[in-house]
C-alpha cells in the first residue's frame, strides 16, 4: 500500500509512509494530496496529487511493493511508475532511501538530506528529477545491485518522489514543505538466517486499584529490538505470580508490527485484577512471529526476562490494623472495668472493715470500767450480796429431851 504524507518543519524535512501491510495494497498508485501554498483565506495554485508504485516497462503490473531475493553480487533490472494526478505538470526528485522502524512501530524511510547505507545506495536509477505533464506517468528505469559482501538476511528500503514547497504556518512563518510520495523495497539477500528479538529496559510496576478487592494492576513496557537479520513481528505477554504461584495470572498485548533488522520499537503490555501478594514475580515474554508468512525451522526463541515486584496490601493492612486496634480498644475497656470493679470491691472491703473496727471501739468505750480496790487502781465495781439468812435452829423432835 502507498500512502503519503506532508509535513511541514523549518530545515525542509518530510516524512513517507510507505504503508503498513504490503499484502493488502491496492495494485494501483495512491495519489499523494499536496496543499496550496499562500497564506490561511488566501486562494492560491490547485492541489497537486502523485503517486509512486512498481512498474514494468508498460506500466504499474500489480504489485504491491518491490520483492527481492538475490545472491551477493546479484545485479537486477526493474521500473518504477511515477503518475501525475493534477491538472497541471509537476517536477519532482527522485531517489531511493533506506527504510527504518519508528518507536511506534511505524515505517519510515531516511531524510532526504541523510544518505543511504544499504539498499538505498545500491538502487540507481535513470532519473532523479522528473517533470511530468499533467494526469501523465513515467515509467522510470533502475538497476539494483548486491555488493558481494552484502549480509545475509533482509534490506529494506524505497523509492520516493518528492516536491519542495513552502507554506505557512498558524504563526504566520514561511516554512519549506518536504511532501514525499514512496514505493518500499524488500530485498532478502541469500544465506543464513537468524530471526531474532531482544528485550531491553524492561520496566515492570504494580498499580493499585480503587477497588481493594479487585486487585491492582500491573504495566510491563520494554524496548524490543530485532538482533537478527530478517524482519520480525511479535506477541508480547506477561505472567505475573505471589510465593508458590499464588494467584498466577497472565496477559498478552497487542500484536506487533514488523520490525526491521537492528530496529526497535516501544511495547507496554498491561495486566489488570492482580491480587497484592506482597512480593510478585513477573515473566516478560515476546515470541517473534514471521512477516513474510514463511515458517522458521528450528522456530525463533522467545525473549523472556524474569523481575520481582512489591504489591503491598495497604488497604488489606490498614484493615487488619483497624480491627486489630478495635479489639485491643475492647479488651482494653474490659480490662480497666474489671481493674475498676475490683478496686471498687477492695475499697468497699476496706471501709466495711474499718467500719467494723470503728464499731467495735464504740462498743469498748461505752462499758463502764471496773474500779479495782486500794488507791492507783481501777475502781471496784460494787459486788451485789445476797442478804444473809439466820441459820435455822434444829428443833427436837417431839419426846426428846432439851
Amino acid at each position: 500500500m502507498r500512502l503519503s504524507i506532508a509535513i511541514a518543519t523549518a530545515t525542509a524535512v518530510g516524512i513517507v509512509v510507505l504503508g503498513a501491510n504490503p499484502a493488502a495494497a491496492a495494485p494501483g498508485p495512491v495519489p499523494a494530496p499536496t496543499p496550496s501554498s499562500g497564506a490561511p483565506g488566501q486562494t492560491g495554485p490547485a492541489p497537486v496529487t502523485w503517486g509512486v508504485a512498481p512498474s514494468s516497462p508498460t506500466g504499474p503490473n500489480g504489485r504491491a511493493s518491490f520483492g527481492y531475493k538475490l545472491d551477493p553480487g546479484a545485479k537486477v533490472t526493474d521500473y518504477v511508475a511515477v503518475t501525475n494526478h493534477s491538472a497541471r505538470p509537476l517536477t519532482l526528485s527522485l531517489y531511493a532511501s533506506d527504510a527504518v522502524t519508528t518507536p511506534q512501530g511505524g515505517f519510515d524511510l531516511l531524510p532526504g538530506a541523510q544518505r543511504p547505507v544499504d539498499v538505498g545506495s545500491w538502487v540507481r536509477l535513470t532519473a532523479s528529477t522528473l517533470t511530468i505533464p499533467s494526469t501523465s506517468r513515467v515509467d522510470v528505469p533502475f538497476t539494483l545491485t548486491v555488493p558481494d559482501n552484502a549480509t545475509p538476511g533482509d534490506h529494506t528500503g524505497g523509492i520516493v518522489a518528492t516536491l519542495a514547497a513552502t507554506s505557512t504556518d498558524r504563526q504566520g512563518n514561511q516554512v519549506a514543505v518536504d511532501h514525499r510520495v514512496g514505493a518500499r523495497i524488500y530485498l532478502r539477500v541469500t544465506g543464513e538466517l537468524r530471526p531474532a528479538l531482544a528485550l531491553e529496559d524492561l520496566q515492570v510496576r504494580h498499580r493499585g486499584s480503587a477497588n481493594p478487592f479487585g486487585g491492582g494492576e500491573i504495566v510491563a513496557t520494554a524496548t524490543i529490538r530485532n538482533t537478527g537479520n530478517v524482519r520480525l513481528a511479535g506477541q508480547p505477554a506477561i505472567d505475573a505470580a505471589g510465593l508458590f504461584g499464588l494467584g498466577r495470572r497472565g496477559a498478552s498485548g497487542a500484536a506487533l508490527p514488523q520490525i526491521l533488522p537492528g530496529d526497535a520499537i516501544q511495547a507496554t503490555v498491561r495486566l489488570p485484577g492482580v491480587p497484592p501478594l506482597f512480593r510478585l514475580t513477573v515473566t516478560t515474554t515476546v515470541v517473534p512471529a514471521a512477516v513474510d508468512s514463511q515458517v522458521r525451522d528450528p522456530a525463533p526463541a522467545t525473549a523472556s526476562q524474569v523481575t520481582t515486584v512489591w504489591a503491598v496490601p495497604w488497604f488489606h493492612l490498614l484493615l487488619v490494623a483497624l480491627v486489630a486496634g478495635a479489639v485491643w480498644a475492647l479488651l482494653t475497656a474490659r480490662r480497666r472495668r474489671r481493674r475498676r470493679a475490683a478496686r471498687h470491691l477492695e475499697q468497699a472491703v476496706a471501709a466495711a472493715r474499718e467500719q467494723g473496727r470503728a464499731e467495735a471501739v464504740a462498743t469498748v468505750a461505752a462499758t463502764p470500767a471496773e474500779q479495782p480496790s486500794g488507791t492507783g487502781g481501777r475502781p471496784r465495781q460494787p459486788e451485789s450480796r445476797t442478804p444473809e439468812t439466820a441459820p435455822e435452829t434444829p428443833t427436837a423432835p417431839p419426846g426428846s429431851e432439851s
